[in-house]
């Protein structure tokens, strides 16, 4: 007899309960998605010369590719910095000096703290006098990104190792290893597991973010198809604005089935067959000694 261990299994009258609520919410979601509809139709949304630009081969190389492509390369760039400076910031935090762990700190909680609009407004306006040349917009996106969400990665990682239980980093030092091998080798391979969901929710985030970039012209994804691409063809915003949205919605989908196969991989990588234990009486049969269970020989080596 098998028993739920979060709850008891509906009676009768649950089962009713539930699928009358299960109805009542289908129905009220049909009607919410037939108010938006009915809504866009009495504005002539649907229209099929407003959408006849997306399906025009021009409408995608010139406007919708470029402005994707430029919402990767913001977002690939920026992915890399900001879980490089988690991991920097995110183990100086636990760092035993006070001088290493009180700065990392302060850098963390300000630009934790400091709105991503208001900082790339920051960065694009000091970028003239910090960089001299390039691309003032790309520079302001790829940092103001790096920094914050960077800084939310760091509180991801200090959080991670010190959920690990203490009595692995007390068995590690137990038997001889130092702070960064216990770090390295022991608690991180354990952390990183436990931190990917919050790792992967906040590259989400960050991916969505770039669109931010709206609001000092960078050539992205939203600046293309929402506010130029409109303007150009047909000066409708809401299938603009629908077709923008579900490429966003797919990318973050590809985004978090990647995440997925990578933590599915990397637990798979990490499991190992324990060898064979003979009992000490199979052994004695003979009056010899007990065999070496196989491979026994290859751990103690390993441990050492």
């Amino acid at each position: 007899m098998s028993t739920s261990v979060l709850f008891d299994a509906p009676g009768p009258r649950a089962k009713i309960r539930n699928g009358i609520l299960t109805v009542v919410s289908v129905v009220a979601v049909a009607a919410v998605l037939y108010g938006i509809y009915a809504g866009f139709d009495a504005k002539n949304q649907w229209d099929s010369r407003i959408w006849q630009p997306f399906l025009q081969a021009e409408t995608w190389e010139i406007w919708i590719i470029p402005g994707l492509i430029g919402t990767l390369r913001a977002a690939a760039v920026a992915a890399v910095l900001a879980l490089l400076f988690g991991a920097v910031f995110g183990l100086a935090r636990l760092s035993d000096h006070k001088w290493i762990r009180v700065p990392a700190g302060v850098v963390v909680e300000v630009f934790r703290a400091i709105p991503l609009l208001l900082l790339i407004f920051f960065i694009f306006y000091l970028a003239p006098t910090l960089f001299g040349g390039g691309d003032y917009a790309f520079i302001s996106v790829v940092l103001g990104l790096m920094l914050y969400n960077g800084s939310v990665l760091a509180e991801v990682v200090r959080a991670g190792v010190l959920a690990v239980p203490k009595g692995q980093s007390e068995a590690a030092y137990a038997i001889g290893m130092r702070k960064n091998q216990v770090m390295r080798l022991v608690l991180l391979p354990q952390a990183v597991t436990a931190m990917m969901p919050a790792i992967v929710s906040q590259l989400v985030v960050l991916l969505k973010d770039t669109a931010l970039g709206y609001i000092i012209a960078y050539v992205d994804l939203l600046n293309t198809g929402f506010k130029i691409l409109p303007s150009a063809l047909f000066g409708s915003l809401i299938p603009a604005a629908i077709v923008i949205g579900v490429i966003y919605v797919g990318l973050n989908m590809a985004l978090s089935a990647l995440a997925t196969w990578l933590e599915r991989r990397s637990r798979r990588s990490r499991k190992t067959a324990a060898p064979p234990v003979v009992p000490p009486a199979a052994g004695m049969l003979g009056g010899g000694p007990a065999p070496a269970a196989p491979g026994a020989a290859e751990a103690v080596s390993t441990m050492e």
